[in-house]
């Protein structure tokens, strides 16, 4: 067959243009290769110079205490998750100043999975850290709140943004527990906001196995971090803890959570508080890690308001508190803006804090 100099030429570049991306294709999928090998699954604890400033927080039989043995009872509030915060531009010291300024001891910071997995945990510990800094700055102490609603047995959640899984749930307490070890600050770890099955609509789960799965994650947080205080929440959206009367969970130096809504309960309210949860302060340490309310128009909080009365009953019984939410979007707000004007429960909420404080 002849070739002309000119289809010489043109077969010579084909060849060496194939070459060429033959080549590239090959490097390129060098470049792509993930040297798995290298990864490393548990970062580092945080070394922190800060991490001893604030007296470490410890159980001494249904009381929380200090190194002196001083007993505790903590009033603080919660603040929305720092992801949203960041955001939308509120993530900042002065955000916990002004926290601060509402007479708060303790800072309840919500952890979304949908945040933990969007932001990633790396990122999203910078924030952590940050938070933790700046309440220890301040003097406050730090629940860390792994925020789901829903059945973790079954993997069924009440909205999306609460959806995790139960490794996912177990990786994010390896993650945690192994960071802030030994941060003084971050005196509490509530392992689940609010357990519900949703009057059946996510499925089923009993006490027992509930039990066995905070019983676990306990179990793996200590591995890790034998200081912080794990917080359990009962049924019923964190509300219910009649179960403990026969079934305790198995761990020494934790604490019990509700949520004593006023919608929870019809009036009178302080005998069905007395029967759900109260009877366990005389036992175990407890916080009510939200209370909230509405002030419907013309409304006055008076002797006889929720407000009043839950705080007045959490007092009397030594049950520590934080009010929900210190943002003026979620509900509750405490706030009517990001100017920080409080709302009339945010106003009581202050007022009850450092009358208390």
């Amino acid at each position: 067959m002849f070739f002309s100099k000119n289809h010489l030429r043109v077969v010579i570049v084909t060849l060496f243009v194939a070459a060429s991306l033959t080549i590239g294709a090959q490097d390129s999928t060098k470049t792509k290769y993930h040297a798995w090998w290298a990864d490393s699954f548990m970062q580092a604890p945080k070394k922190n110079a800060k991490a001893k400033l604030l007296p470490a927080i410890h159980v001494y039989k249904n009381k929380f205490v200090n190194a002196k043995g001083d007993t505790i009872l903590f009033r603080g509030l919660s603040i929305s998750d720092p992801d949203k915060l960041e955001h939308q531009g509120h993530w900042n010291k002065h955000h916990f100043e002004k926290a601060k300024e509402m007479g708060t001891m303790l800072v309840r910071i919500p952890v979304h999975p949908v945040a933990w997995r969007e932001r990633r945990p790396v990122k999203y510990l910078q924030l952590l850290d940050s938070a933790v800094d700046w309440c220890t700055d301040l003097g406050m102490y730090v629940i860390i709140d792994w925020h789901s609603i829903g059945n973790l047995r079954m993997e069924l959640f009440q909205d999306p943004m609460y959806n995790t899984t139960q490794k996912e749930t177990y990786e994010f307490w390896q993650t945690i527990s192994k960071h802030f070890s030994g941060n003084n600050t971050v005196a509490f770890y509530e392992l689940f906001n609010e357990p519900t099955t949703y009057n059946g609509q996510l499925g089923s789960i009993s006490w027992s196995e509930w039990k066995k799965m905070m019983e676990d994650i306990i179990h793996l947080i200590r591995s890790f971090d034998s200081q912080t205080i794990p917080l359990v929440a009962g049924f019923d959206w964190a509300y219910d803890l009649t179960p403990i009367r026969e079934e305790p969970v198995n761990a020494e130096n934790i604490a019990y959570v509700t949520h004593p809504y006023p919608f929870k309960r019809s009036e009178p309210w302080q005998p069905k508080w007395e029967e759900d949860f109260g009877f366990a302060a005389t036992q175990y340490p407890i916080i009510a890690t939200e209370i909230g309310f509405d002030v419907k128009a013309g409304e006055t909080i008076g002797k006889n308001h929720y407000g009043y009365q839950i705080t007045k009953y959490l007092e009397e019984r030594g049950i520590s508190w934080t009010a929900w939410v210190f943002d003026p979007e979620w509900w509750p707000q405490m706030l009517r803006s990001w100017n920080y004007e409080l709302t009339d429960m945010g106003t009581f909420f202050k007022q009850a804090m450092h009358k208390a404080n």
